[in-house]
């Protein structure tokens, strides 16, 4: 999940080896954090949140095949 997640945001951004992404498991719950430079923010986020609701429905539907709870958080 955490390679998805990844690979998704560092296609998004201008500074792809500033991204990282930390994954925290719960047994079928997993919490995904990203942080970007701060410049990329809005890249990240999009107009109205499109992009951040585009990579949480991602995540989301690929943690179904594997029946997990997956929660996306972008943090500064």
């Amino acid at each position: 999940m955490k390679e998805l997640v990844l690979q998704i945001a560092k296609a998004l951004v201008d500074c792809p080896e500033k991204v990282n992404v930390e994954e925290i498991s719960n047994g079928n719950e997993v919490n995904i954090k990203i942080s970007v430079d701060p410049s990329d923010m809005g890249k990240i986020i999009g107009k109205q949140g499109r992009i951040a609701k585009a990579i949480r429905t991602v995540a989301k539907a690929a943690g179904t095949k594997a029946d997990l709870h997956v929660d996306v958080e972008i943090v500064d």
